[in-house]
Parts: C-alpha cells; structure tokens; sequence
C-alpha cells in the first residue's frame, strides 16, 4: 500500500504536499518523494520515512505531487522511490498499483530511452514523454499511455510547461477533494482530511484533468460528471470508497488493518509484545490448556491460532465451534483459559460459551474488533484487534488480524511461559511486520486473479486443500466463495481427500491448493496429483512457483509463518471476483447478517 497526495491552490505547495505525506504515511514508509510543477520540475526523494524528506521549495510552483511507498518492485532506496521522470526530467509521475506489461513495455521504449530505476512504474513517465513529442496536451498523452498499461493504477501526473495535474485510475483508489480555492488528490481522503471534507471518488477508468480555474473528469473519452460527498471524520472509514463493493474496499485495507492490529504491541528491537492485558504472569505460566470458542471465519482464526500457540506456547489448545461448547467437569478451571474469539463481540452462541466458562470458574479472554460491545463486558480481559470498520458481511480483514493478534498473543505467553526460543520469536514478530507489506504485493496482483475467476466462474463446485496451517487457510477461503457466490465449495484438510471427496472430482472442479512451505507442500503436491490425474485442474498458492505444474498460480511473496494468511488474501479476491462476475449482491448475501446475534 502507498499513498498519493496532490495539490493545486493558492497556499506554499511543497508544504502542503509533504503534510498530506505525513496523513499517508501508514499506507508506506520506506521512502517518499515529491515534484512541485511551474516552468520546470522541482524534485525531491528520500529513502526512509517521511520526516527524513525536506519539502522542495519553488516560489512559481503552481501544483505539486507527492508518494509515500510501500516497496513492491525494487529495494526502498531513494532511486526507486516516486516521483519518476522521464529522459528530459519534465514528466513527473506517481503511482499505486502495479503495471503487469511493464517489461514489455520498457522494452519498446529501450533503444531510445534511459530507465534508473527497478520500478514499473517509470515506464508511464517515459511513455507520456513519446506522447508529448507528438504535441498533444498533456491530458492527451495520459490518455494514449493509459492504454497501454495493463494493470491496476492510480497515477498522478505533472509536467513542465503544462498547467495543472492529470490523474488516472484503474482500481486502484483515488480521489479529489475540493477546497474554497484549492483542489486535492489523495488515494484516500486522509491526505487532505484537514483541509477539506468535501471529496469526488474517482471511479476505474476515470481520468481528470485539475486546474486552478476547474475539474474535468472524462471516462472512455467523454467528459463526465461525478458527485461530490461532504463526508463527516468518521464517514470515510464506513464508506466505499470508490470501491464497488464494501467487501473489496475491506479486502483492500487489509495492509492498513494489520500495521493497526501491531502497531505500538512489538518492542523496537522485535523481541517482545506488550498486549496491556492484566492476565497475571504466575496464572499464565499455570495454565494448562487454552479453550477457544468461536463461529464461522473467527472459528477458523481459532483454527490457525492452536497451530501457533500449541509448538510456542507449550499449552494444550482446544477450539471449539461456540454453538457446540460446554465446559466439561473433568476440566480444571483454575488451569483453563478460554478465549473468545468475535468480531462483533455481540455473537450469541460465542457469548454464551464465554458465559458457561465464567460460571465453571474459568478465566476468560477476548479477542475482538467492537470498544463497548458485549464481549468486552463479559470477559475478564480483552484483547482488541483492530481492524477497523468492516461493513461487508463476509468478513476479510477482521480474519487477518484475529490471526495477527492471535500470533502476538503467542509471543506474549511463549515468552511469560519461558517456552518459546528467541529464534522463534524473532522468526514470527518479522513474520507479522513483513505482513502487511506482503498482502499489498498480493493485492497489486488482483488482475491476474480476476481474470482465473473469470476462467472458472461457471465451475461446478470448488474444492480448496491445505495442510496445517494451510487447513484453515482453506476452510476459511471455501466460507468466503460459498458466502458470496453461493457456489458449493469445501475445505478440506489435503490428506483427507483420498478418504471420500476424492469421489466428487471432475474436470468441472477446480481445486485450489495452498502451497506454502508451512502448509507442507511437499505432501500437498501429491494430493495435487491425485486430482490433476482425474482431469481437476489445480490452482496453486505459492511462494515457490518453480516447485509446482499446476493450471494456475496465484504467487504470493514469501512471509515466514504467516505466509499461509497472505494466500487467504489472494483467495479472498477469487471469491470476490468470482461472486462479481456472477452479479451477486456481494455485500448483502441472502440469509446472512454481519453480526448473528441469536443462537
């Protein structure tokens, strides 16, 4: 995830630009850069965060854009931080998202032209230049190298001698914001929130052209007039967002939701949590065995949640689903802790586990996404996740960070408990600091999961197979394409198909096989097998793509132990685009609700 900020008005505008880089510095801080625009480009990139650029200054600067980046394609080093120019250093560009032809595209323009950087995305600033030569407007030269890019983009564009700012989108977010006498650009209404609640969501495809003196906004050639919203502080956070569905906007802010879920919880040298829960340390080294109790998606956080805590925690954990717990007699309560795992915090059939564990006398614990929700009332402590607003009924961030709070809670009593080595430590609080940054890689790579949706849209069942932590990685992903496709679709535990499901495989199943190094997939592989040998064909989520023959690959970077939860990012958006293609009310699926508050 990174941030774009843009300014045209009347107040010091690489001042502007480089406080709305501050607003946007949780979207990426590993460098940032800003170009004020008159007669000639001002240009000034750091690698490193934020308050290590100084603000350009340009008296005659009339616009400016800036970015703060989340590295994707080259290191975080002042070379490959936004923005990027062209050969002539009169073209300025920056962009979220990812450009997939990129290679193909810098290889045309090779022979005549200079590449600095290892980015795709100084292939735009070298086209609009060829498009320039040609005399056209600048808005023209946007719109002829726009299509050329195959992707998703969100990319602001200045360039000397040409007045004001061009802005593009496909996908990814992006949107104005328009003040008394000035004009904004953010990739998200933080940018400007200060200044402006007056905002303009861009919608994919739209290009738009800002001036001092107006806003043009055109789609597919023809100029357009989109709605301008006044949004309260917090509306902006329960809105779309420009995004079509609640769901993808949330699936979308996932990289945001887990640096929330870690943020201020891992010490500065990465080797210890501070979770301010006032479980007792003697207590916890006591204990015997952790009982979850939980429901759907927070049932299969559960799931990933025992894999981490039992090897690191030296404890016995247990999940069950809520609808089915009972404390039992030959249980010691003294030495149980039972967890409650809700999103809401307002779930009946989780509360009324919690309520049966209080009465034996066991302690208990939340994890939760609600301040002031039941939950919180009935627990003796709580852990809060947070994850932010999450509208969609098919829950998508609120599972990754159940999963990253569950994670840190393991370091909490692995480390209370003295069970867990300082390798292991360190090997899975860098697993949760590399997350969000491998989510986002994953989220700039939604076209190529698109367009496998659309090759199996009209499947007729679809099976996903995983092993250990991969087991819930599936079940999970199977919830979210039954939820919102309503096509039949199960998890399984891989080595299980041979013992029945195997009967079900067809060439009009696809399956889907979590390969990660911490689902065992090197066992998985001959499971894979088994159903490519009945005509199935495979898509395999990996890190390793080299290691697998399969009809489709979703790569995923590499994360360490939580690298099955960034394949359940990918497989979210399978669901998504599987569902959209299909005209499904995605985010109000029949006969579910967000929160199930009966039991």
């Amino acid at each position: 995830m990174c941030g774009i900020i843009g300014y045209i008005g009347p107040e010091e505008t690489g001042r502007i630009v480089h406080q709305g880089l501050k607003n946007l510095e949780y979207r990426g801080y590993d460098s940032a850069g800003i170009a004020l625009v008159d007669d000639t480009i001002t240009l000034a990139k750091t690698e490193g965060q934020v308050d290590e650029l100084t603000a350009p200054r340009a008296d005659g600067a009339t616009a400016g854009i800036g970015h703060t980046r989340w590295s994707t394609h080259g290191e975080p080093t002042e070379t490959n931080a936004h923005p990027h120019t062209d050969c002539t250093g009169e073209v300025a560009v920056v962009h979220n998202g990812i450009i997939e032809n990129y290679e193909a595209l810098k290889a045309e323009l090779s022979d005549t032209h200079v590449f600095e950087s290892e980015t795709d995305t100084e292939v735009i600033p070298h086209f609009i230049e060829t498009q320039l030569e040609d005399g056209v407007s600048l808005l023209s030269a946007v719109q002829r190298t726009t299509h050329q890019l195959e992707g998703s983009y969100a990319i602001a564009v200045t360039a000397a001698g040409h007045e004001g700012i061009v802005v593009a989108r496909r996908d990814s977010p992006l949107l104005l914001g328009h003040g008394d006498d000035a004009t904004y650009v953010g990739s998200d209404a933080t940018a400007f929130i200060e200044h402006t609640n007056r905002v303009t969501y861009l919608e994919s495809g739209d290009i738009a052209r800002i001036t001092p003196d107006e806003v043009a906004i055109y789609n597919d050639g023809e100029r357009i007039e989109r709605e301008t919203e006044t949004l309260e502080w917090d509306a902006e956070a329960a809105g779309k967002s420009g995004y079509e569905h609640y769901m993808l906007k949330e699936i979308h802010e996932q990289p945001r939701a887990l640096r929330q879920a870690i943020s201020g919880r891992i010490d500065e040298f990465a080797t210890s949590v501070d979770l301010d829960v006032a479980l007792p340390e003697e207590y916890l080294r006591s204990v015997d065995e952790i009982q979850i109790v939980a429901c759907g998606t927070s049932y299969h956080a559960g799931l990933y949640a025992k894999g981490l805590l039992e090897p690191h925690a030296d404890v016995r954990v247990t999940v069950h689903l809520a609808s089915e717990y009972a404390f039992t007699e030959d249980r010691d309560p003294w030495r149980t802790l039972v967890v409650a795992i809700t999103q809401s915090g307002e779930t009946a059939d989780t509360l009324s586990a919690l309520r049966d564990a209080s009465r034996a006398g066991a302690r208990t614990l939340a994890l939760t996404n609600t301040l002031g929700s039941t939950v919180t009332r009935d627990a003796d402590d709580t852990v809060f996740i947070r994850a932010g607003p999450e509208i969609g009924v098919a829950a998508t961030k609120t599972f990754v960070s159940q999963v990253a709070t569950a994670a840190l809670l393991t370091v909490h009593l692995g480390q209370v408990r003295d069970t867990l080595t300082s390798e292991a430590a360190t090997e899975l609080l860098e697993s949760l600091r590399d997350l969000p940054g491998a989510v986002q890689q994953v989220l700039d790579r939604e076209a190529t999961i698109k367009r496998a949706a659309e090759t199996y849209t009209d499947s007729e069942a679809f099976f996903y197979i995983g092993r250990q932590a991969g087991y819930p990685v599936a079940l999970e992903s199977a919830l979210k394409l039954k939820e919102i496709s309503y096509d039949h679709a199960e998890g399984f535990a891989a080595g299980e198909l041979k013992h029945g499901p195997l009967a079900l495989v067809t060439p009009d199943t696809p399956v889907i096989a979590i390969l990660t190094e911490e689902a065992a997939a090197e066992k998985t592989i001959h499971n894979v097998k088994e159903v490519e040998s009945r005509g199935a064909p495979v898509i395999g989520v990996t890190s390793d793509p080299v290691t697998t023959d399969v009809a489709s690959t979703f790569e995923i970077p590499s994360c360490g132990p939580l690298e099955p939860v960034v394949a359940n990012v990918a497989l979210q958006l399978f669901a998504y685009h599987v569902a959209n293609e299909k005209g499904r009310p995605i985010d109000k699926p029949r006969n579910l609700a967000k929160s199930v508050t009966v039991e």
